[in-house]
């Protein structure tokens, strides 16, 4: 896929963004944040440090305060040439030295911080041995909504990572199902994603005849037949940003109980997605597609939530759950993907990424949602 890459984040869009997660940690209560490396410290300041280190790297994040990232002495290099690094200071610590000291120093000696999810114990352990009158809860139970509504040029990403994941189902296609492994479809779909800008692939579910009753199959060794229903689940990252969409084609000629089942999840697909409203609940939109399913005989067969928020990964909050009564706001960007799932028999799921405008949603997949008759 062809195309101009896209403007670089910078430091004053980080700066804004550590802004506002200062501001919501406020209002929150909280007397900071601790943000440990993840998708939450690369969307607040576009740093990724090395995969493999057990060496202590965080950000802190206080209201009234500059941003400062903790860093180890050997990696400060390359924080230093982050994107967002003109819009905090560092703090880098040797070897041998106590990081949970250098990090005690920046924060109040009690409180109540939001800290990653997938921080390591070690560090949190570490930070209450030095701080023990603080403590800590999760940033998602927080904060869930931090990095939920997307700016217009975060969307300009989304759009385009949907756009390549488009390209992807038009091309797979055109393959030969009939005869081959879902693990060769599924490393055609790899390709595919990569050849159309993706530099991550997250997943790729190929789950033929009666695999496909298991929503999370994703591939093996099965030979695909004809007479198959197959998922199609695919996506990753693009520029940094997600993608995920599901098409259910059939190899040959489906039988009437095949269509019937896919045109009742293409129109539960379609009731939620027109139930995406700014202000609704998360919860309208499970509701409606859920209904729709549960009308038909099949309510039983659908077994997971209707949505998940997309983003940075391509799982986050909001969640299309009932339940979820957090309210839908322009930006904001999740799945709608109904299923139904016949056990020892087959599945059908139909998903796309929807993104909440000021008067309903806007799909960012428009792929055919009708069967489609693979060979």
């Amino acid at each position: 896929m062809t195309g101009t890459a896209p403007a670089p984040f910078t430091a004053d869009d980080y700066r804004a963004r550590m802004d506002r997660a200062a501001r919501a940690a406020a209002d929150a209560g909280l007397a900071g944040l601790l943000v440990a490396p993840g998708p939450d410290l690369v969307w607040l300041t576009g740093y990724t440090p090395p995969a493999a280190t057990e060496r202590l790297t965080l950000l802190v994040l206080a209201p009234g305060r500059a941003p400062v990232l903790v860093v180890p002495t050997l990696e400060a290099p390359d924080a230093a040439r982050a994107p967002g690094a003109g819009a905090l200071s560092l703090r880098d610590w040797t070897d041998g030295k106590d990081p949970y000291a250098a990090t005690a120093a920046l924060l109040d000696v009690s409180g109540r911080f939001g800290i990653s999810d997938n921080a390591w114990a070690m560090h949190l352990l570490g930070l209450q041995r030095v701080l023990p009158g603080t403590s800590h809860v999760s940033l998602t139970e927080a904060l869930p909504m931090l990095r939920a509504v997307k700016d217009a040029a975060e969307l300009d990403l989304m759009a385009a990572a949907g756009a390549a994941a488009d390209a992807t189902f038009e091309e797979i296609r055109k393959v030969p199902f009939a005869g081959r492994t879902e693990s060769e479809v599924g490393a055609d779909l790899a390709g595919l994603l990569r050849r159309f800008g993706h530099s991550q692939v997250d997943f790729t579910i190929v789950a033929s005849g009666p695999n496909g009753a298991n929503p999370h199959h994703e591939v093996g060794d099965r030979v695909i037949e004809r007479g198959d229903m197959v998922v199609l689940d695919f996506g990753g990252l693009k520029d940094g940003y997600g993608s995920d969409t599901s098409r259910t084609v059939h190899v040959g000629e489906p039988t009437d109980e095949e269509r019937r089942v896919h045109d009742l999840v293409r129109e539960a697909q379609e009731a939620g997605f027109r139930a995406v409203q700014p202000g609704a609940a998360c919860q309208e939109v499970d509701r409606a597609a859920r209904a729709v399913i549960e009308a038909a005989g099949y309510g039983e067969y659908f077994i997971h939530r209707t949505g998940h928020g997309i983003g940075v990964t391509t799982h986050e909050p909001p969640y299309m759950i009932e339940g979820e009564r957090q309210p839908l706001v322009p930006g904001m960007c999740f799945s709608v993907e109904p299923g139904v799932y016949l056990p020892g028999r087959f599945g059908v799921r139909i998903e796309d990424i929807v993104t909440v405008t000021e008067d309903g949603g806007r799909r960012l997949n428009t792929t055919d949602r009708e069967m489609v008759i693979v060979d």
